[in-house]
């Protein structure tokens, strides 16, 4: 009886889940289509105006789509370097030390810091940085916020890598070392081998929530509706719009913003499955 129960209670709660979804999309899809029956679906995908003047609307999500990418791309490749050590650092070579305990704790701290508190930090440490140095116009816009980003993923992608390096079989590595291996080729040929669909998985999930993130870009990419073309240009996010024009938005307006809602849903699912097929190729 007790197992009957726990099964009906997991199959409920997968209902659940399957029917949250299905509302998300439906409320997303129900309305966009109003944008989509006006402009079409890739006309809109494919636009680069944004313009909410009465009687010459034009709206599209290029721009956004482009900004949203570029950010979070940007911010992976920054954040892959330093997260890789310090999963490694945490998880294999001074695991089970006093300093691993307080750089995983230090870590894990990071990784609950507020979005808006990363935003404050990135205007008025990075910003005055970045002006001096002249490596962005203005101090602010794509290199700034995506520089910031990656920092709020770094924790996500260097924890979780951590828990997959560590849970790597000791028999293997014991193996490897009783025929004569150094470390560093146990970590090369051994560890990094077997925890690798993990670690994958690991980026996968820091990227997703590089793609959603909304305060910290807001308050750092200058908010234009313009396609950046370097890394010192300003412009916006899928998530950024939403939050900057939502509170006003009426009519069609407000049907667009649905709509790049909806196009930030798509984009995180392809993103998410495209995840499980790298993880699938890798083991």
């Amino acid at each position: 009886m007790k197992d009957k129960i726990f099964k009906s209670l997991l199959f409920s709660a997968s209902i659940f889940l399957l029917l949250l979804t299905a509302g998300f999309l439906y409320l997303l899809f129900v309305n966009s289509l109003p944008v989509f029956s006006k402009f079409g679906f890739w006309n809109f995908l494919i636009s680069e105006q944004w313009d909410s003047s009465a009687e010459r609307e034009q709206y599209g999500a290029l721009t956004f789509i482009v900004g949203t990418l570029t950010t979070s791309i940007l911010a992976l490749l920054i954040c892959l370097p330093f997260s890789l050590p310090i999963a490694l650092f945490n998880g294999e070579y001074f695991k089970n030390t006093k300093i691993a305990l307080w750089s995983g704790t230090i870590v894990d701290l990071l990784a609950g810091v507020p979005s808006i508190v990363y935003g404050l930090w990135g205007f008025y440490t990075l910003r005055p940085v970045l002006i001096k140095s002249e490596l962005s116009g203005q101090g602010f816009g794509i290199l700034l916020s995506s520089l910031v980003l990656a920092i709020m993923i770094l924790p996500y992608a260097s924890s979780l890598s951590k828990e997959f390096i560590s849970m790597v079989s000791k028999e293997l590595q014991e193996s490897a070392y009783s025929l004569g291996a150094t470390h560093w080729e146990v970590v090369r040929h051994v560890i990094l081998p077997n925890a690798g669909s993990g670690i994958a998985a690991s980026y996968m999930l820091a990227f997703g929530r590089a793609l959603g993130e909304t305060m910290a870009v807001t308050m750092l990419i200058g908010n234009t509706i313009n396609i950046p073309h370097g890394l010192g240009d300003t412009g916006n996010t899928m998530a950024s719009i939403i939050a900057n024009q939502f509170g006003e938005a009426e009519g069609l307006k407000l049907n667009a913003l649905f709509a790049v809602g909806l196009m930030l849903f798509l984009i995180t699912a392809i993103v998410n499955f495209l995840a499980k097929q790298i993880i699938k190729l890798m083991n």
